[in-house]
């Protein structure tokens, strides 16, 4: 790793920051859109969807948080396509800089403009009512799974990126993942469903991840749920950033 890692880390992170807050389909995509999700379930759907708990918003806030993160990261793919296409990696590259840095920009840039929008829902959220009784360590712990989370997609984000041939291609490959929630049980119980819909929501990782975040808003102890919710988050990661940085090495070899 250089000794100037960091540094052009901190440097290149700042650039793709400017181009977040610059953009407002940015804005809208990752905090708007779930926000109009959140209320639309709430005011219109949960009076009709029976989840065992007094308040819908808290059973439905973690589902919420994920499904805005899964849309975020499609920005990052864009943002590493378009930087691709634009000649500017052949730039950087031509600059003593640490390599890999460019990479990790992006990267620290999905962490940072994801955990905003994420800090705006749950705002958001506790003005429709959402209440917690959790402490100090519940929200950390809850923070260190969303942050795992979202590290684990953006590096397939990043994936996506280095190998889409369209803008288009670039963020298509974060659909599935803003589907996913909704075969889960982040809006319904997954008892409810039918079979075979049944063991698919049982066995996707966002259920686990949702179940422990609901676990820890409501300050119950969580089972196993966390350590599946782990080793899913683990697993996409190792894979994504084997897979992305493989990719790399040959796109500048």
């Amino acid at each position: 790793m250089s000794t100037y890692f960091f540094g052009d880390t901190a440097v290149l992170t700042g650039r793709s920051m400017r181009h977040v807050f610059r953009s407002v389909d940015t804005i809208i995509t990752t905090a708007i859109t779930p926000i109009a999700m959140m209320l639309l379930f709430v005011y219109v759907l949960g009076g009709a969807i029976e989840t065992g708990t007094d308040n819908y918003v808290n059973y439905l806030l973690p589902g919420i948080m994920l499904i805005a993160i899964a849309s975020g990261i499609a920005y990052t793919a864009v943002r590493l396509f378009t930087d691709m296409k634009s000649g500017i990696f052949e730039r950087f590259h031509s600059m003593p800089i640490a390599r890999s840095s460019v990479l990790w920009a992006h990267v620290l840039t999905s962490l940072v403009a994801n955990g905003l929008s994420v800090v705006i829902i749950v705002l958001v959220g506790f003005v429709m009512g959402f209440r917690t009784s959790a402490g100090l360590l519940a929200w950390l712990a809850v923070a260190g799974i969303l942050a795992l989370f979202t590290l684990a997609l953006t590096w397939i984000a990043v994936l996506a990126g280095l190998s889409a041939k369209s803008v288009d291609g670039a963020a298509g490959f974060s659909y599935p993942l803003i589907f996913l929630p909704f075969i889960s049980s982040a809006f319904v119980p997954t008892d409810t469903m039918p079979g075979p819909v049944r063991a698919f929501a049982e066995n996707q990782p966002v259920t686990s991840i949702v179940n422990t975040i609901q676990d820890l808003f409501a300050q119950q102890p969580v089972d196993s749920d966390i350590w599946i919710a782990l080793a899913w988050c683990l697993g996409i990661l190792a894979v994504g950033y084997v897979l992305a940085i493989r990719v790399y090495r040959r796109q500048i070899s």
